[in-house]
């Protein structure tokens, strides 16, 4: 009988330290300009020591002007030759001492990135995630959750070691960092987490999972959406009745609503979901609201903000503004400078903001994941949305997407093509491709005056069979981990393997 009582008492005092957690939070979120300069002395008066404070003179920095002086906006490439004198032995470099871990992640032109982690980057980590929950305990008063089973889908929590400096993915390192008290309640096993194969490790999930209380369920959408399918394939339930007790959806790396139509299907109930934006170089927003648009952006985590719109970044010398300049309904590309020694660094990101007070954020997408080949500049957010309404409005399911340029057709004008897989292959395509078009044309008026000047033709669809994205990505070694398929590309490398595969068949 004493289980019952433990599980209730947990529930019952989440509510107050949820309560305590929100009166910490609001303090700093009435005050966000003080916070980030508070942030901003803070990491300049410890990187000053370093290597990389020497090089830039922090010495001489007393104020955001001095900073963008002496500290050019950097990406890893150009932030590399300092990463490698950590990699090799050396201390003090990008901040005092040696990172405790590297996140090790898939890079585009340099190969693997390594970005360290710090013991004070990594408290923040673990701090934000579980602060998102306790946000949504105070406001709903939720807590039927923590008495059940949770599964947070990540990768391997195996780490390697570097003269002395472990190295893993970020949810495999966070993986370390679960609380004592969750880890009973926290699936699947250890020796299931360690297996590489990801289609493997989904079905080993599943056998743990299957006959389990399962409350919470965490991840990456497209990788959730594989293990809910996995679970409808063997038991021809959906979710909702297999997990009856299945209330609340986590979920960060890429924007869910072009996946919430099929989840709902997939669930066949209404649960709540908490949204999150973590990033091997820090945890910057969750969602702190159930019915606000965007995510809280966290301005007392160690990290400090700088904002660039996105059509100036790529001119000599962008301006850069704080959170004390920002506007509403721009694309901005963020720049962070971090307790874990990054300086004025590009995490490749677009985000707007939805609210200045407090500061809530949506992601946007990728700044080298646009499509400009014609002058045209279209984003992430833009063909999510499209996508978004046309799922909506023709009642189909997206498994996935993505969107490449068709510059060299075989007949007529360039236009943009777009790669889906359904659920259920639609017989009104043509409708679909229509609908899609005037969307884009809607929100884009460079896509606009294309299409009515006749540079472009309006965009084609060409349907990817079942699975046919995973198989990409098993095909190039990047299925499951922090991998995901880009929404959008200037180029057609994805686009050509497709299309290969889509003839094939």
């Amino acid at each position: 009988m004493k289980l019952p009582e433990i599980t209730s008492l947990k529930a019952l005092l989440a509510k107050p330290f949820a309560k305590q957690v929100n009166k910490k939070m609001k303090k700093w979120i009435s005050k966000p300009f003080e916070t980030q300069e508070k942030v901003f002395q803070n990491l300049i008066s410890v990187g000053v020591a370093t290597k990389f404070g020497k090089d830039h003179d922090f010495i001489s920095i007393n104020s955001h002007e001095d900073f963008i002086k002496r500290v050019p906006i950097r990406d890893y490439e150009a932030l590399k030759p300092y990463v490698e004198l950590i990699i090799a032995g050396a201390k003090d470099i990008l901040w005092k001492g040696k990172p405790i871990y590297f996140a090790k992640t898939s890079g585009t032109t340099s190969g693997a990135k390594y970005i360290p982690i710090t013991d004070v980057s990594i408290k923040a980590q673990v701090e934000a995630s579980r602060n998102a929950i306790l946000l949504y305990v105070n406001e709903t008063g939720n807590t039927s959750f923590v008495n059940g089973k949770m599964i947070f889908l990540q990768g391997s929590p195996i780490l390697e070691e570097k003269n002395g400096i472990k190295l893993g993915r970020l949810s495999g390192i966070s993986a370390h960092y679960v609380p004592k008290y969750l880890q009973k309640n926290r699936l699947p096993s250890w020796e299931t987490n360690c297996i590489e194969d990801w289609e493997t490790k989904v079905d080993a999930i599943i056998d743990e999972t299957l006959h389990e209380d399962m409350t919470i369920i965490a991840g990456i959408p497209s990788w959730v959406q594989m293990y809910f399918e996995k679970i409808n394939q063997r038991t021809g339930k959906p979710i909702g009745e297999v997990f009856k007790n299945f209330n609340l959806f986590i979920y960060g790396g890429v924007n869910y609503e072009p996946y919430r139509t099929k989840f709902e299907k997939l669930i066949g109930k209404k649960v709540d979901s908490i949204e999150l934006y973590p990033a091997s170089e820090g945890f910057f927003a969750f969602q702190d609201k159930q019915n606000e648009k965007g995510m809280l952006l966290l301005l007392n985590s160690g990290i400090f903000y700088e904002f660039v719109k996105a059509d100036d970044f790529f001119n000599e010398n962008p301006k850069r503004i704080t959170i004390k300049d920002v506007e509403l309904g721009i694309n901005y590309v963020m720049i962070i400078s971090t307790n874990a020694g990054l300086w004025a660094y590009n995490v490749g990101d677009t985000i707007e903001f939805t609210s200045l007070n407090p500061f809530r954020i949506i992601v946007t997408g990728r700044i080298k994941h646009f499509i400009s080949a014609f002058g045209e500049h279209v984003i992430g957010k833009e063909v999510e949305q499209a996508m978004q309404e046309a799922t909506k409005k023709f009642n189909v399911n997206m498994t996935e997407f993505t969107v490449a340029p068709q510059l060299n057709p075989i007949h007529g004008l360039p236009y943009h093509e777009w790669f889906i897989e359904f659920e259920k292959s639609p017989e009104n395509i043509t409708e679909i491709e229509a609908f899609i078009d005037v969307s884009m044309q809607n929100q884009n008026s460079y896509y606009f005056d294309l299409i009515k000047g006749k540079v472009l033709q309006p965009l084609k669809i060409n349907i990817v069979e079942k699975d046919g994205f995973n198989k990409y990505m098993s095909k190039i070694g990047k299925l499951g981990g922090q991998n995901k398929i880009p929404r959008l590309a200037n180029d057609r490398k994805i686009a050509d393997i497709l299309t290969k595969s889509i003839k094939a068949n």
